[in-house]
């Protein structure tokens, strides 16, 4: 079942001339556009412009829009996360900012290029080389690296990781609250859960920019001359923050465990371009459980701001349910 999430606005095609029009101005015409689906947070519409050129137009949800905390100003943090991998890693496949705009009419909008290719989902053929591309991507991106942990520009974070860690697990918890989400244990077992692990978590002392989104949705391919899927972009990065690399291994293997599948593809080519072998030793695996819980959280947190019930997606409850009934058991074992 298709569930429209309360934070997409719904939009006509001439919505999306009169935000073709603020960008570029009277000369900027649209000659064809339609939905894109597979994401639950902005709108967003391809354009073919009268000048040829393929763009994505993203649109916030409206300011009326009850959102969760670590929502706020997505739009603005994609941008800023598109232009920062452009300057420094290139050889990363990421839309070009095109134009982020806001307007007491229109609300707040951003255009990039369109990337060529298709989603990892839509594929026909094997995936692999695409996959293994995508992990020299991520480890390209975990060479920037950031001032603090946690969200940019005056977000959710900390000096040290452990606090920018806690911070963001207690905005969840609050969000929780608020939208009276039912969780599989009291909020506390959380909390002692990430204070148990905080030393561990203060080994990282490097605050590396992370995607954290990077599930199969958002890495396209294409076919290379022997036909071979080769990855060609990475797109929606407005959920990106700093932290431990071990987070960017979570959402590529998505409901799985990454340290249980080293010789994935992806995880391949991520040790290959970082130089260094994957090592999942006990604290490793416990770090990637602590961020697995994470993720799982959050897909809690925000199912009814997206508009989800037990009554319209029952197998989506379930599913969260038993992966977080998992990572707290991991992360409770001596």
């Amino acid at each position: 079942m298709s569930i429209l999430s309360p934070t997409q606005r719904l939009l006509s095609p001439g919505d999306v001339a009169d935000f073709i029009r603020a960008s570029f101005g009277p000369g900027g015409r649209v000659h064809d556009c339609g939905p894109l689906t597979g994401g639950g947070f902005a709108a967003v519409w391809w354009v073919r412009l009268d000048d040829g050129r393929d763009v994505v137009l993203k649109v916030a949800p409206p300011p009326s829009v009850r959102l969760l905390r670590y929502e706020a100003d997505m739009l603005a943090a994609e941008a800023r996360y598109f232009r920062l991998v452009a300057e420094h890693a290139p050889q990363v496949p990421v839309p070009p900012v095109l134009h982020h705009g806001r307007d007491p009419r229109l609300g707040e909008w951003l255009i990039t290029g369109r990337l060529p290719g298709q989603a990892l989902p839509e594929l026909d053929g094997d995936d692999s080389a695409a996959r293994y591309d995508f992990g020299t991507a991520v480890a390209a991106l975990h060479q920037i690296s950031g001032d603090r942990f946690g969200y940019d520009a005056g977000r959710t974070g900390g000096a040290t990781w452990s606090s920018a860690f806690t911070a963001i697990i207690e905005d969840l918890l609050a969000d929780a609250a608020d939208w009276g989400v039912t969780l599989p244990t009291p909020p506390q077992r959380f909390r002692a859960l990430v204070a148990r692990h905080a030393d561990l978590l203060d080994q990282v002392r490097r605050p590396v920019l992370l995607h954290f989104d990077a599930w199969d949705g958002n890495v396209l391919a294409t076919p290379d001359d022997t036909g071979a899927y080769r990855m060609c972009g990475l797109v929606d990065g407005e959920r990106f923050l700093y932290g431990d690399p071990l987070l960017d291994l979570v959402s590529p293997l998505l409901f799985r465990r990454a340290e249980d599948e080293p010789e994935h593809p992806f995880l391949r080519g991520y040790a290959d371009a970082s130089g260094t072998p994957l090592v999942f030793d006990d604290g490793a695996r416990r770090r990637l459980a602590l961020y697995r819980m994470h993720l799982h959280l959050l897909m809690t947190v925000e199912m009814p701001s997206r508009g989800i019930t037990p009554d319209n997606d029952p197998g989506r409850h379930t599913l969260l349910a038993k992966l977080l009934d998992r990572d707290l058991a991991d992360l409770s074992l001596d």
